[in-house]
C-alpha cells in the first residue's frame, strides 16, 4: 500500500528554467541582461549581440570547428562565443549594446 505523500510542493510562481528560451539564459549567464527581463526584450538584445563584430568573429571559429549548420547551433555558437570572452570582453560587448 502506497502512503500519500506527506510534503506536496506548493504551484510554482515563477516559470521554470525550461520555460525560459535558450537565448534568455545564455545572456543571463553572462550577465549581458537581467533575469527579469522580459524575452521578447531579451530577444532583441540577443539579435544585438549576434550581429557584434567581435561576437560574429568568435563565432566563426566555433562553427569552423564543429560544423554546425543548423538553427540552434547559432545559440550554441554564440554561447560558445560568449564562454571564450574575458570579463573585460563581457563588459565591453555590454556597453556596445547598449550604445545601439
Amino acid at each position: 500500500m502506497k502512503h500519500p505523500k506527506q510534503n506536496k510542493r506548493p504551484p510554482q510562481t515563477h516559470p521554470s528554467a525550461l520555460a525560459v528560451p535558450s537565448y534568455h539564459r545564455i545572456l543571463v549567464k553572462h550577465g549581458l541582461i537581467e533575469k527579469t527581463l522580459s524575452i521578447p526584450d531579451a530577444y532583441e538584445v540577443f539579435l544585438k549581440v549576434g550581429a557584434d563584430p567581435e561576437v560574429q568573429k568568435l563565432r566563426r571559429k566555433v562553427a569552423r570547428g564543429n560544423k554546425m549548420k543548423h538553427v540552434p547551433a547559432l545559440y550554441l555558437a554564440t554561447a560558445m562565443a560568449l564562454q571564450g570572452m574575458t570579463k573585460q570582453e563581457l563588459e565591453a560587448l555590454k556597453l556596445r549594446i547598449e550604445e545601439k
